[in-house]
């Protein structure tokens, strides 16, 4: 057993902030990371044309701001650049293709005991640490629903964190189901390169441009709370939502413009799918060459973690709501959970090297 007093699982940008954090107090950490890389879901699972909704400002990892000269919303291949830059300034070394299998807690021992898969060699290694750290985030696997029917679907059916550009899908008829801000992406950019696009809306939502945005989260830095003072806030606000329930306003007039002119048409909840017909909730019924789930991710955080009930909810979420979320007893923290981005990741990884260090 390889003892260490830090042990971190996860090379995304949650894990290399934690990771920088502790070695900023000195404090010895091993990040361990099942793929071949720092922050797969950047390099491997996401689209082309993905950028950054958020501003730079409130993207940054700590102790290294983005550089003046980038864009204010930084697009994919310049946010991996960034992480390659965060890991090489700061010498931090993760160790990759250490696939997690089990951590338990030994109350005897007072530690946790980390049982890892060298995905190469096949190897078994065997971690004891004081503290562990869970920064494999809220989207480690891609959700798809169970549907009736859709097992018989013969187009393809893939995730969004499959999809990279709508250049495959000239003159096909696509279905996009889920209306966050990575379906309305996808299906705008299926759109502009041809292809007949649908998208499931069930939910109502907000729609703003990325620079109302911008402006928002710069006033809420400055805007504090006045109910005292007889000011209330709207009860229904996009940003007061984003920190009630941590859903995100879909941001993007492009996309919108795209539905007003018909270009992507706007569908109900599907009831079901005859071979490659789909059933909507209005009796509409229309085929499909290809079906496209952007309805999120699922924590994997279970698996793994044997002992979860100490910080996690069955469904491998923090069981406290932001910003309580971080930390539990028995030295265990998790990081990048409070769906508020590098911020939040920031905020996250400030808080717990700061905790550890007491």
């Amino acid at each position: 057993m390889e003892e260490v007093l830090v042990l971190i699982v996860g090379a995304g940008p949650s894990g290399l902030a934690v990771s920088n954090c502790l070695s900023h107090l000195s404090i010895p950490n091993i990040v361990l990371e099942r793929e071949d890389c720092s922050a797969s879901l950047w390099r491997k699972r996401s689209y082309d044309r993905l950028t950054l909704h958020l501003a730079k400002e409130f993207c940054s990892l700590p102790y290294m701001l983005h550089a003046s000269s980038s864009s204010t919303f930084i697009p994919r291949k310049c946010f991996i650049e960034y992480i390659d830059s965060y890991i090489s300034r700061f010498g931090i070394e993760p160790r990759y293709c250490r696939s997690v299998e089990a951590a338990s807690y030994l109350e005897n021992e007072g530690k946790w005991k980390v049982e890892a898969r060298n995905t190469p060699t096949q190897e078994k290694e065997v971690y004891g640490a004081r503290f562990l750290v869970v920064a494999t985030g809220e989207n480690s696997e891609g959700f798809i629903p169970e549907l009736p029917g859709l097992d018989g679907f013969e187009g393809k059916i893939i995730h969004s964190s499959e999809y990279k550009s709508g250049k495959d899908y000239e003159n096909k008829e696509v279905l996009v189901v889920g209306c966050g801000n990575s379906g309305m992406e996808i299906s705008y950019d299926l759109s502009n390169f041809g292809a007949r696009t649908c998208i499931v809306i069930r939910n109502p939502f907000h729609v703003l441009n990325k620079e109302m945005v911008y402006i928002g989260m710069l006033l809420s830095k400055y805007y504090s709370n006045l109910t005292r003072y007889g000011i209330r806030r709207p009860t229904k606000g996009p940003f007061q939502l984003k920190v009630a329930t941590r859903k995100t306003p879909v941001i993007g007039v492009g996309k919108i413009k795209k539905i007003q002119s018909r270009d992507i048409k706007v569908l109900p909840e599907i009831v079901r799918m005859n071979g490659n017909d789909v059933v909507f909730e209005n009796s509409f019924v229309k085929r499909f060459n290809d079906i496209i789930f952007a309805m999120g991710y699922r924590s994997t955080a279970n698996h793994w973690l044997k002992d979860y009930e100490y910080i996690m909810n069955k469904d491998g979420m923090p069981k406290r709501p932001c910003p309580h979320h971080w930390k539990e007893g028995n030295g265990i923290y998790c990081a990048g959970f409070s769906k508020e981005g590098s911020a939040g990741i920031a905020k996250d990884s400030m808080a717990i090297a700061s905790d550890i260090d007491e």
